[in-house]
């Protein structure tokens, strides 16, 4: 038998002393997502790229056959040129946004299929030269509007409007997703298109017109969200990038370092 396709899981951290339950959501969204692609016949692992040098996880990146970045935190405007005291601005990880922005660019440049969620789907943006609208409106359409410093975390059920049938393998928009930001996607980067929207028009997707790049702002990896959520984003991904969903342990050709 061959290889599985190896699939690196890259999340922001795997310590938060100063929000406990905000890191135990994370590590259960973690926990699903590893689930969920194993039992789809991926191989999976989890990095924390907060917790590693720059190096440690491009070469973790680089290792793997295609890499999905969780989310996470809010991403420092400093990497997009925004206002750096905005609403509910909370707290930044500037390492961790610095690794996920190089493994953006680096996926890019060598053709590795990526997807991004939720946060990794606003750093693809970044990464690409785009930024982020800062606070949208609190009207439940995204996120409950809980009070600050709230250690709930409400998740937001709606639909997406497809605008490009080419990801329609990837992304069904008969399925509700679910949502839990307070940010969005706003001028996007370099080689990005809008792929999806919400009702309100703030964008749910977004894709590269040449590389195998995905972004969704909602999280397939939601215990609410059906599998195969996460499992059709992860196998378009790994079509574009001219591998065999059905036997994922033919390994894509890797483009030398």
């Amino acid at each position: 038998m061959g290889h599985h396709t190896r699939v690196a899981l890259i999340h922001v951290s795997d310590h938060r002393p100063a929000a406990p339950a905000y890191q135990r959501l994370a590590d259960s969204l973690n926990r699903r997502a590893l689930r969920t692609l194993r039992a789809h016949g991926y191989d999976p692992t989890v990095h924390a790229a907060g917790d590693a040098s720059i190096a440690t996880s491009l070469t973790a990146a680089r290792d793997a056959d295609l890499i999905v970045l969780m989310g996470g935190e809010d991403i420092h405007p400093s990497f997009y040129a925004g206002a750096h005291d905005y609403p509910r601005s909370g707290v930044h990880n500037i390492h961790a946004d610095d690794a996920q922005i190089s493994l953006v660019r680096d996926a890019v440049d060598r053709g590795t299929p990526l997807l991004g969620i939720c946060r990794g789907h606003q750093i693809i943006n970044v990464a690409l030269g785009g930024d982020l609208v800062q606070h949208l409106p609190q009207d439940g359409a995204h996120r409950l509007d809980l009070p600050h410093g709230s250690k709930k975390y409400s998740f937001t059920p709606h639909r997406v409007q497809l605008h490009d049938s080419d990801w329609a393998d990837a992304i069904d928009a008969a399925d509700p997703v679910q949502s839990s930001h307070h940010q969005a996607v706003g001028r996007l980067g370099t080689g990005l298109a809008a792929v999806a929207t919400a009702h309100d028009g703030v964008v749910e997707a977004i894709a590269h017109i040449d590389a195998p790049v995905l972004g969704v702002q909602w999280h397939p990896e939601h215990p609410a969200a059906p599998a195969r959520q996460l499992t059709q984003l992860v196998d378009g991904l790994a079509d574009r990038a001219g591998r065999n969903s059905i036997h994922p342990h033919l390994r894509n050709p890797r483009v030398a370092a």
